[in-house]
C-alpha cells in the first residue's frame, strides 16, 4: 500500500458507509463561530451520491420554509461530525433530481421493507 492510500485510510469516515440513496439524514456539520465551534444540523433527502473513496460526497435535499435547499457534503471532511440515517427509502434511480420539481404529497418516496 503506498502513501497516499494509507493516508486516505486513516482518514476515512465509517459512518459513511450505510448511506444510500433515498434516505432521510440528519447530517452534523461543524460550523465556526470567530473562534467558537458549534454544531449546525441539516436535514434531509440524500439525493445523489458521486465518488468513492475519501472524496466521495452527497448532494442532501430540503424544504425551507417552501423553497428547496441542498447542500453538497464531502462525507469524509473532518468538518462534517456526524451523519444519522432517520428513514430509509426504496428508490430505483441512482439520482433523484426529479424531486426538485415536485411539492407536497408527489414528492413522497415509498419507505422501504425492512
Amino acid at each position: 500500500m503506498n502513501l497516499i492510500d494509507q493516508l486516505d485510510s486513516e482518514n476515512m469516515n465509517p459512518a459513511a458507509a450505510k448511506l444510500a440513496i433515498g434516505d432521510d439524514v440528519r447530517v452534523h456539520v461543524r460550523i465556526k463561530d470567530g473562534d467558537k465551534v458549534r454544531i449546525q444540523v441539516f436535514e434531509g433527502t440524500v439525493i445523489a451520491a458521486k465518488g468513492n473513496g475519501p472524496r466521495a460526497t452527497v448532494t442532501v435535499r430540503k424544504n425551507s420554509f417552501g423553497v428547496g435547499v441542498e447542500r453538497v457534503f464531502p462525507l469524509h471532511s473532518p468538518s462534517v461530525d456526524k451523519i444519522e440515517v432517520k428513514v430509509q427509502h426504496s428508490v430505483r434511480r441512482a439520482k433523484l433530481y426529479f424531486l426538485r420539481e415536485r411539492q407536497g404529497k408527489s414528492a413522497r418516496l415509498k419507505e422501504a421493507a425492512r
